[in-house]
């Protein structure tokens, strides 16, 4: 989780610096399959590569990448407190997606938890003349929906596909829409700005194997409540850096969201234990 505060404060930093978010998302990926690419040679093999459902990756990186541009985009615009405090909306967004693209069965406590969550965020939000951040709040929001829709994606195609080959086709997305999009603009980085540029490529790759050999070694249940150290992180980064205060209102909101999304995650280990 530190190296996913990490990652958030170099995007912003580089972003100040005036590169395009489209091309911090290419040197994002470009520079992950270095790790990637040495966890795939000393671990599973490269015949992991091979995949049965192309369409299903496409999906996922699809909904994912349009939540890495909303979520790159929002820290230029909020206190990165406030941007990694409207990630953990991501679990409430993921029980709502569930119950309508799954099917799933969602009962009074889970939707009664996503509306306290909501709640949550309206405080975070701060939509009073003159303190609501429209664009950072409506682009913090979209990516972590952006992040649920990915994870939904993920459990249609996880009976077939292994993590490295998920995380592999989602990193080369990645590099393609970055080219794509930093065609159209393109800004040369200086020597400073480009070592920070590879550094948020080997950064996410680490945390992203990090994250999947975390979720391979222990439940989930275990692992998940970890992200919400991410505001600590955060909140160290943009005082440090930026010499940012969060507002007292993020951190009540953001206390709500994350109880919202504990609460959640309990109920779903509960129901997953009765079978």
């Amino acid at each position: 989780m530190a190296c996913m505060a990490c990652l958030s404060a170099i995007v912003k930093w580089t972003g100040s610096r005036g590169i395009p978010v489209f091309e911090i998302i290419l040197f994002r990926n470009l520079f992950a399959f270095v790790p990637l690419g040495l966890y795939i040679a000393r671990t599973t093999g490269w015949e992991v590569l091979k995949t049965q459902r192309p369409f299903g990756h496409l999906a996922r990186a699809t909904v994912g990448l349009t939540g890495m541009v909303c979520g790159f985009s929002a820290v230029q615009y909020l206190p990165l407190t406030e941007a990694t405090a409207l990630q953990f909306t991501s679990p409430l967004f993921m029980t709502a997606l569930s119950a309508l693209l799954l099917s799933e069965k969602v009962g009074r406590h889970r939707w009664g938890a996503v509306v306290v969550g909501f709640l949550g965020v309206l405080i975070m939000a701060r939509p009073l003349p003159g303190q609501l951040n429209l664009p950072g709040v409506t682009l913090g929001i979209l990516s972590a929906l952006g992040a649920a829709g990915a994870m939904v994606a993920i459990r249609q195609i996880a009976d077939t596909e292994r993590g490295p080959t998920i995380v592999f086709y989602f990193t080369l997305g990645g590099v393609v829409l970055g080219a794509v999009g930093s065609a159209f603009h393109w800004v040369t980085p200086d020597p400073a700005t480009m070592g920070m540029l590879v550094v948020a490529g080997l950064i996410g790759g680490v945390g992203q194997l990090f994250l999947t050999e975390a979720l391979r070694q222990a439940p989930i249940g275990v692992i998940a409540p970890f992200d919400y150290t991410q505001l600590v992180w955060a909140a160290l980064l943009g005082l440090v850096i930026w010499g940012e205060l969060p507002h007292p209102l993020t951190l009540v909101g953001a206390v709500i969201v994350a109880a919202s999304g504990v609460y959640i995650l309990h109920r779903e280990m509960r129901r997953f234990r009765r079978g």
